[in-house]
């Protein structure tokens, strides 16, 4: 009686299918995982859906605004300008204050009379 599937036969079997999975994975890290792993090493950005290694490119460039500097410097140098522009209106309000008090001064001098 001859079997079909002997030990012979089935360590073969194995031993092929164990060596289509191996090479399998190292197929699959060589043309899948790394040339992603290059493309960050490299500093640029990596897409999986496209395969795609780009180069990052800065906002500032595209919208023609400046870079952005320490926000901690633009922000006190913003407190400073609004710091500026409430003193002077507090100026403003003050001069104002003072005029009034000028003309109802003479006001009540002209009255008085």
């Amino acid at each position: 009686m001859n079997r079909l599937l002997t030990m012979k036969r089935l360590s073969i079997l194995f031993l092929g299918l164990f060596a289509v999975l191996v090479a399998g994975s190292f197929a699959y890290q060589a043309y899948w995982i790394e040339p992603g792993d290059r493309c960050e090493a490299r500093g640029q950005w990596w897409a999986d859906e496209g395969r795609i290694c780009a180069q990052p490119i800065s906002i500032a460039e595209i919208t023609g605004r400046p870079l952005p500097g320490n926000r901690a410097q633009e922000s006190a140098e913003k407190n400073r300008e609004l710091v500026r522009i409430e003193d002077a209106i507090a100026a403003q309000k003050r001069a104002r204050d003072a005029d009034a008090e000028v003309q109802r001064a003479r006001l009540k001098a002209s009255q008085g009379r």
